[in-house]
């Protein structure tokens, strides 16, 4: 079932504003009655109910043609002024509406009762302004809420949608900076290796092509198989194998991956990460883990820091953290302890 927001309480297309308006009404009539002041309650608490109704139905219709259409693009001088304008003729079109439905609802109650209606005009001009004023200054306090929260919900609108135009073109940069990247260190390897070693260079051809197909044709998509993203990284190890031997160790411990959902390439972000950022040798390797903790893949570590250490933007970090929040709306999860570097991926069910 899909939660509600207070947006949808004053959404008119959606039945739940009129029911949340109906209730709002009932309960401000039954405060009203409870106060005792009005001697004649049941026919003044019906009129009450009516016309706050028709009132609150009223103010919360001008307020979305006033305001949920403002153009923010403009500069803030402008956005001011138009914001001011569509205030003031919200007010005076909550005042129009408000004098309107009261006169209305005067001459109705009078003809249902049967008496004379000739002078209802001139009886609300004399006797009944003080009355309706005081009831509309009372709408148009609940007219000003409204007003706020319209306007408030116009902005979070706008600033979502530019929060998730800004994270998809971060996405959609990242996932073009991963190929030459990925392909400018690989032809390095390759160039030194068909010097000294043009048979294991020839291994490193068929992996990286396995490898580069895998980029090439998910680097679109917004999820893969983690099946097909733990093989991809399990190539992706065998091809620094093939240059550093036994440097770099990986354990993958993922029953049922085949169930789940990752952002593609993520893995291998981390792994590059770790293998950037620390030592490696026969001796020391680096011991990489991938596994499955609940609802996330876990990329583990141990901490072998550079001594001349490179500086570290941590922007690959950043920018992958910005694509799991986009496609999954969850965080990517940091922890760095004395021994190990650990990062956990939100899978995708």
């Amino acid at each position: 079932m899909k939660k509600l927001s207070l947006f949808d309480f004053f959404d008119q297309r959606k039945p739940v504003a009129h029911i949340a308006i109906i209730i709002f009404s009932l309960i401000v009539v039954v405060i009203v009655t409870l106060t005792g002041k009005y001697p004649d309650l049941p026919p003044y608490s019906f009129n009450l109910f009516i016309m706050l109704l028709a009132q609150l139905e009223v103010f919360i219709y001008l307020g979305h043609r006033l305001f949920t259409r403002v153009n923010f693009d403009k500069s803030p001088g402008e956005i001011t002024r138009t914001v001011f304008v569509r205030f003031l003729l919200f007010l005076a079109g909550c005042l129009g509406a408000a004098m309107i439905i009261f006169i209305l609802l005067q001459y109705t109650t009078l003809l249902i009762d049967g008496e004379d209606v000739s002078y209802v005009t001139y009886n609300f001009i004399h006797f009944g302004f003080t009355e309706w004023f005081k009831s509309t200054i009372s709408g148009l306090s609940v007219g000003a809420v409204i007003f706020i929260v319209l306007l408030w919900q116009t902005s979070l609108k706008r600033e979502q949608k530019l929060r998730e135009e800004k994270l998809i073109f971060q996405n959609e940069t990242l996932k073009n900076q991963v190929n030459p990247h990925f392909l400018f260190n690989s032809l390095n390897t390759l160039s030194s290796l068909i010097i000294t070693h043009p048979d294991v260079a020839e291994r490193f051809i068929i992996r990286l092509s396995s490898i580069y197909r895998y980029i090439l044709e998910n680097s679109q998509k917004d999820r893969v198989s983690l099946q097909n993203e733990l093989a991809f990284i399990s190539e992706y190890h065998d091809l620094h194998k093939v240059r550093d031997e036994e440097k770099i160790l990986l354990n993958i411990n993922a029953p049922n991956a085949e169930k789940y959902n990752i952002l593609p390439v993520s893995l291998q972000i981390l792994v590059e990460n770790a293998i950037k950022h620390n030592m490696a040798t026969r001796e020391r390797p680096l011991d990489l883990s991938i596994y499955i903790e609940e609802d996330n893949v876990v990329v583990k570590n141990n901490l072998q820091k550079m001594a001349d250490k490179l500086k570290s933007t941590k922007i690959g970090l950043k920018n992958l953290a910005e694509r799991v929040r986009l496609i999954t709306g969850r965080d990517l999860i940091i922890e760095e302890t004395n021994n190990y570097f650990i990062v956990k991926v939100p899978l995708i069910k």
